[in-house]
């Protein structure tokens, strides 16, 4: 007996705090011996099972105490919260057991801060990233928009208008961020999960991957022109690379350890992008899936389909006026620290205070002025219209490897997200580099840009009211154009081809609509109950109006006369078409406007124009600076 005691394994010393004489039975020795349950790496996403489980591994196996972790509900996102007399409530007792506790506690938040990385951005300062959205960065579909101009051909206007998609999108995911952690905040009761708050983050960070080369000239000129029966949209684009993105990169495990649900919450960011998969129905009137229509109001953070406020424009909004060099004077911090969610027919929609509705009309406001001084300017507009063109010709001769050894064009790699991984604002400067003659036309256009030998702007007009322009009607402008030339005057003869009209819609963002309209508002008197405040209630110095369209035309012949022809062709075709005078059409066409006193002079006029001999001068000047 006594040589059997002594060759029974030593007992070791024990540092968890329970017991040294433990039962030797089978079932001990195996949990001795048993590995530590596999817990996620952020303590936030643990239930309270999974806090017994780091509790049992750091030594505390006192199943009083794991029984009072169950019963009180104690989940991971409460750990950095408890103190001495939390534990000691808990049952807790040896001071010096609570001070260990207390330590793992810290380090524990130590360990989750080390993932986060610090990012200086010239907008909104210092921005923390989740570890999660650092993976996602780090990949070669996130890194693309490096080189994808935020505002496409605006750039050749505005000179500081240099920044990319990809900081953009970092300023979207932050903000994303911001918004949902304050409302979380401010009303737990709503039950915003670390699951929810990265989802949304992760949305606003991705909600831009599927822009195409020069951004909206992409999806907007381009892809229409080249795809005519295709209804194609960056969003479109975007949930597709966002797909793609994870499967290519392994991402649905890293998911998974950092709480997601690969399943669920892919389908849901997806969603925040778009919006839902499908119309709701009778039988279904909540048409998302990803979350429950108690979450409802998650879905109008990065992309609200409501009312068009959300953390996009915010971003946008900021940046672009700061690259641009125009003020912004919309504040989205106010409006984080006064949004709320509020029950609405059985929905929870974001709120504001009602002092805001003044600050909401500004910011639809400066979103209107951008578009008039930026993101419509006549000649960035040009530019884009100019790419696009090139792009045209060149689409089926540019060959780009796609996935399984497919080649796609321009046009086509829309279809295969590895082929439109590699489509940036690059191909502009393939295409003016190249020396493949089957590209001289492209190439020349591309020059064209380079050498700011533009077409040349004719002039703008406004329909009248009940008389806009439809878009299935935007293809028959030119020749509408060419088939006015002016009776009684002897002109250069222009043809269609030799025209473009671009057609410019401007709104507050649901078109016709006054957005404000589907904005919900909350008093200082009772914050729970929702109203809404007609136009009528803010000032009388609101828009009437809230959705206006400007026909732009331009030449394709550059010399004088051609130009002098077609300013005759577009002020006649204004008049005939009973569209608002252009601003300086009694000095372009002043035979037409102004009243014909005898048509032989106006013939004379016509082939010889009655411009001053300093006005003629001043205009050839104009000519040779490329100003005109």
């Amino acid at each position: 007996m006594e040589r059997a005691d002594s060759e029974r394994t030593p007992k070791r010393p024990r540092t968890d705090g329970s017991p040294r004489t433990q039962p030797n039975t089978p079932s001990a020795v195996a949990a001795e011996v048993s590995p530590a349950p596999k817990l996620h790496p952020d303590h936030r996403t643990w239930d309270s099972e999974q806090v017994c489980d780091f509790l049992k591994r750091d030594g505390f196996r006192d199943p009083g105490l794991l029984d009072r972790i169950r019963e009180k509900k104690i989940i991971g996102s409460l750990l950095p919260y408890l103190d001495e007399s939390h534990l000691e409530n808990l049952g807790v007792g040896s001071l010096w057991e609570r001070k260990k506790l207390l330590n793992s506690l810290q380090q524990l938040s130590q360990t989750r801060v080390r993932g986060v990385k610090v990012i200086n951005d010239p907008i909104h300062g210092h921005i923390e990233l989740h570890p999660l959205l650092i993976r996602i960065i780090d990949t070669p579909q996130f890194q693309r928009l490096r080189y994808i101009k935020q505002l496409g051909g605006t750039y050749y206007v505005f000179p500081g208008a240099s920044h990319n998609r990809f900081e953009h999108s970092l300023g979207v995911g932050y903000l994303a961020g911001c918004l949902v952690r304050a409302l979380s905040e401010k009303q737990p009761e709503l039950l915003i999960s670390e699951r929810d708050s990265l989802c949304v983050q992760i949305a606003g960070l991705c909600h831009d991957l599927g822009h195409g080369p020069f951004s909206h000239m992409f999806d907007g000129r381009f892809i229409p022109l080249a795809c005519k029966d295709l209804k194609w949209k960056h969003e479109q684009g975007s949930v597709d690379m966002f797909e793609h993105l994870v499967n290519s990169n392994g991402l649905r495990a890293v998911m998974e350890q950092y709480g997601l649900v690969p399943e669920e919450d892919i389908c849901f960011i997806k969603e925040l992008i778009t919006g839902p998969p499908e119309s709701p129905t009778k039988e279904s009137l909540w048409a998302y899936k990803g979350r429950p229509v108690e979450k409802s109001f998650l879905y109008e953070i990065v992309a609200n389909k409501r009312n068009g406020i959300d953390v996009d424009k915010w971003d946008y909004f900021a940046r672009d006026c700061h690259h641009l060099g125009i003020q912004n004077s919309f504040d989205h911090k106010r409006f984080i620290q006064f949004a709320r969610v509020c029950k609405v027919d059985n929905r929870l929609h974001i709120c504001t205070r009602d002092k805001e509705v003044g600050n909401l009309y500004d910011m639809f406001h400066t979103r209107i002025c951008l578009y008039r001084r930026a993101y419509q300017h006549k000649v960035g507009n040009l530019i884009d219209i100019m790419i696009s063109e090139a792009f045209l010709k060149a689409n089926r001769y540019i060959k780009i490897p796609g996935s399984e050894g497919n080649m796609c064009s321009i046009s086509t790699a829309i279809d295969d997200m590895e082929a439109f991984t590699k489509l940036t604002d690059n191909i502009f400067l393939e295409i003016l580099h190249s020396t493949d003659p089957k590209l001289d036309a492209a190439r020349e256009i591309l020059k064209k840009i380079e050498c700011r030998n533009l077409y040349k702007y004719v002039g703008e007009t406004q329909p009248s009211k009940g008389s806009e322009i439809k878009r299935e009607d935007y293809q028959k402008l030119p020749g509408e154009i060419a088939e006015a030339k002016p009776d009684v005057m002897q002109l250069v003869k222009l043809n269609a081809e030799d025209f473009i009209v671009d057609v410019v819609n401007m709104d507050y963002g649901m078109e016709d609509k006054n957005p404000i309209d589907n904005v919900y508002f909350y008093c200082k008197s009772n914050f729970n109950q929702p109203i809404t405040i007609a136009k009528e209630q803010v000032s009388q110095f609101l828009p009437e109006k809230f959705k206006e369209q400007q026909i732009r035309v331009y030449c394709k012949k550059t010399d004088e006369e051609s130009l002098y022809a077609a300013q005759q062709y577009f002020v006649n075709w204004c008049a005939k078409r009973a569209f608002n005078k252009p601003q300086d059409g009694d000095v372009i066409a002043p035979l037409i406007t102004t009243p014909q006193r005898d048509v032989r002079n106006c013939q004379k006029s016509a082939r010889s124009p009655a411009i001053p001999q300093e006005t003629s001068k001043a205009r050839q000047q104009l000519f040779r600076d490329g100003l005109m």
